[in-house]
């Protein structure tokens, strides 16, 4: 990666921002996004008929790691570029949903409002019940602070929510037009059963390891969510969640800075000259 040195980027090391997304639980967090951007039967119209998820689900989520660790820490100049092939891949993306019968463009504000709203609701959420201990006030600008992160993708920042009130009344307001179906249920499966080598699945623990972080990521959506995948949404799951998530956070802090630490994190630090 490259940048001007001394250039911040979106946010910069004091933002909340930073600190969120600086976490190793935001790998959990990234799956229960998707499994929350599901839930909308014209996203999911979308990402069935013009992704590879289902080809390359491992390349789809490094790249969707990419964009996010970019967009997080890069530099001006990498957001800006970044941000461009994202709007110009969306503007060539259109269909019908073969089942609602709703047309639907990959540009329009409504579809990307809500895959900003799952995302960054996910971040937060997931990070606060790993212990992140975010105050309220926090809370509400890391919100307000991604609201620059919606115009990246070229959404109106004043029409994003800014807030943890904000937030909850968007998904109250969203939840008459969500459902799972067959097609949520197909890409919930690649995102908690990926496809695997045969010797990776039969020799390594992968696939038990992948399926205990997955599942997790799971469990952690919110009890509506849960109860439209047919899922356990009793108050008792959650609890269990939180403690899973908190367990492993703090396993991973244990681990060597190397590992905690994404290489966007890295390029930014090494760019701003921080130790």
């Amino acid at each position: 990666m490259t940048g001007d040195p001394g250039d911040s980027g979106l946010f910069g090391p004091d933002s909340l921002t930073w600190r969120v997304h600086a976490d190793p639980v935001l790998w959990v967090a990234g799956l229960r996004a998707l499994l929350l951007q599901a839930v909308h039967p014209a996203a999911m119209a979308g990402v069935l008929q013009h992704s590879d998820f289902r080809a390359d689900p491992w390349g789809r989520l490094r790249r969707t790691a990419d964009y996010v660790g970019v967009v997080s820490f890069g530099s001006s100049a990498e957001v800006e570029s970044i941000g461009r092939r994202v709007r110009a891949l969306h503007g060539t993306v259109s269909g019908r949903d073969e089942i609602t019968g709703v047309t639907y463009r990959a540009a329009d504000p409504v579809l990307l409002r809500w895959v900003h709203c799952c995302e960054v609701e996910s971040f937060l959420t997931t990070y606060q019940r790993a212990g992140g201990g975010l105050s309220p006030a926090e809370v509400d600008r890391y919100y307000a602070e991604q609201t620059r992160a919606a115009a990246v993708v070229g959404l109106d920042p004043a029409e994003v929510p800014a807030s943890a009130a904000e937030i909850a009344a968007y998904f109250d307001r969203m939840r008459p037009e969500l459902a799972v179906d067959d097609r949520a249920r197909r890409v919930a499966g690649y995102v908690l059963r990926p496809p695997m080598p045969r010797w990776v699945a039969l020799a390594t623990p992968a696939r038990p390891a992948w399926a205990g972080v997955a599942g997790l990521a799971a469990a952690l959506l919110p009890r509506w969510a849960r109860r439209l995948y047919r899922l356990p949404a009793l108050p008792t799951t959650d609890a269990s969640a939180t403690a899973a998530v908190r367990a492993l956070r703090a396993a991973s802090s244990r681990a060597p800075e190397r590992f905690r630490q994404g290489p966007h994190l890295r390029a930014a630090r090494a760019r701003l000259g921080l130790a």
